[in-house]
């Protein structure tokens, strides 16, 4: 099955709470779901660090939403931007549309996927015998609204990625065929895992991630045996590993919750946003987006915190997470890039990691 759900008869998924480490790679997640906008998280690392464990962890969290009933593409009943063809035909016509709620869907990306899997097909032969556009939705109409996972993403075929890139950039899906264009909304929050070793991502699709989050394999052998513990207890009894961590993940799912309802009224000081575009100027990061992202997810991480108002400490956080992947590569730099922007977030704010706040 493309969406993971939960349930009784579903595979049962890891816990978020019960995750042993691996903290940028949860907090860039979290992000994400508070506030779609900030555009996805790139999880780069080594193999078994828990990349997919955690990512699929995610769907226990996933807050609810307002779709229209019976509608492919989990129409917004508000919003046209997020609707379909036909769901804005019925409200110009003032015919009355049900609305239920439902989970934020994930939906996994096989490598081996066809485009016409990805994107959806159009029946001709019944467009040209009845006259109507027979459309079978794809991964991309499932993942509107929703999270889009492609695991060992910098494995994906280029023409795949190229329908990635185009859907990312402009929110829409279309498909044509034989001179019949069919549209739909296409937002997702679009989550990525893959290791270093297998190949570089390339740079276009690596610059539509929002935030790029690194993993590395935990050192400390005490850790180490906790992890193995934890697995090895999920194992042998799901249910009971999950029943013992209800508690954590519904706290988590509330604070998810209150944070998006929070979001609108966070705001950011004119002086922390000089500051957050001088960083990415004097980095010589290209285009405006790591400025944009950075805003966002500082946003969101004081919404996280329970807080309406951004401080330095939280810029500090998230901005390596937002600039890491935008800097240009020095192949004689053996810094990682992540460090670099965190020197420069020094120098222009005048603060310390440990003196911010």
């Amino acid at each position: 099955m493309d969406t993971q759900l939960v349930g009784d008869t579903q595979r049962p998924v890891f816990p978020f709470t019960a995750i042993v480490g691996q903290e940028e790679m949860k907090l860039a997640l979290l992000l994400n779901v508070i506030d779609p906008k900030i555009g996805g998280v790139m999880i780069m690392g080594d193999r078994g660090t828990g990349k997919s464990t955690t990512v699929r962890a995610l769907v226990d969290l996933l807050p609810e939403i307002e779709v229209v009933l019976d509608d492919p593409f989990n129409s917004d009943p508000r919003d046209p931007e997020l609707m379909s063809e036909e769901v804005r035909d019925k409200i110009r016509r003032a015919q009355e549309i049900r609305v239920v709620s439902t989970k934020i869907s994930m939906v996994d990306l096989p490598l081996g996927a066809t485009e016409d899997r990805v994107c959806g097909t159009i029946d001709i032969e019944k467009a040209l015998t009845e006259g109507v556009k027979a459309f079978e939705p794809g991964l991309l109409a499932k993942a509107n609204r929703g999270i889009l996972y492609v695991d060992e993403v910098n494995l994906l075929d280029d023409h795949l990625v190229d329908v990635l890139l185009d859907a990312a950039a402009s929110g829409w899906n279309t498909v044509e065929r034989e001179g019949i264009s069919i549209s739909h909304p296409a937002r997702f929050i679009l989550i990525g895992s893959g290791n270093p070793e297998e190949g570089e991502l390339r740079p276009q699709l690596l610059d539509r991630f929002g935030m790029h989050a690194q993993v590395g394999t935990v050192k400390d052998a005490e850790l180490r045996v906790k992890i193995v513990e934890q697995r090895a207890s999920f194992d042998q009894d799901p249910r009971a590993f999950r029943d013992a961590y209800n508690i954590s993940q519904e706290n988590l799912r509330q604070q998810i919750q209150q944070a998006r309802e929070r979001l609108p009224k966070v705001q950011i000081d004119y002086d922390l946003r000089v500051n957050i575009s001088k960083i990415c100027a004097e980095l010589n990061v290209d285009g405006l987006r790591g400025d944009i992202v950075t805003n966002r997810a500082a946003k969101s991480l004081a919404a996280l915190g329970g807080r309406e108002q951004v401080t330095p400490k939280d810029i500090l956080t998230v901005i390596p997470l937002c600039l890491r992947h935008r800097l240009r590569k020095d192949p004689l730099e053996s810094i990682d890039s992540g460090l670099l922007v965190k020197e420069k977030f020094s120098q222009v704010f005048g603060y310390t990691s440990k003196a911010a706040s």
